[in-house]
């Protein structure tokens, strides 16, 4: 399979969750994150916002970021100050990382209520029956 990239985009709100389905029966597909962008969908106000994306759901949303966190695949920060200040903060994905299962998009605001838009890019990745075993035991042994 060649490098087939996914797409995804969504809107969510301070303290919101999206699930992207990817998990299929064997685990022979895995993923990689290639690309994430943030951005407010209202660039008149203010807004301090953290997004996060996780192999496994998290049990609280919030704007705290643990690089420690196994289940953390990334995470971007935004700020913005109504027109006068605007900074695309801080993307970091941790692209070594494959995966095979559902992964958890989540945003927190640390000020201002506000939403948040989301573009995320997911490449495909053809797991042989060792790999795909491998990557779904990661994910359990994370997930526990």
């Amino acid at each position: 399979m060649s490098n087939r990239i996914l797409s995804y985009r969504g809107l969510l709100a301070d303290g919101g969750q999206d699930t992207i389905l990817l998990s299929t029966k064997k685990g022979e597909v895995g993923y990689r994150i290639t690309k994430l962008q943030v951005l407010s969908n209202d660039l008149n106000t203010n807004l301090e916002s953290t997004v996060k994306i996780y192999s496994k759901e998290p049990s609280t949303i919030d704007e705290l970021v643990d690089f420690s966190d196994t289940t953390l695949l990334g995470t971007a920060t935004f700020n913005q100050a109504s027109q006068n200040y605007y900074n695309p903060g801080t993307v970091i994905i941790f692209d070594s990382l494959i995966f095979n299962q559902d992964i958890f998009v989540t945003n927190k605001c640390s000020d201002a209520v506000g939403p948040i838009n989301y573009y995320l890019e997911l490449e495909i990745i053809k797991l042989d029956e060792s790999q795909a075993m491998v990557a779904t035991l990661k994910d359990i042994r994370n997930n526990s």
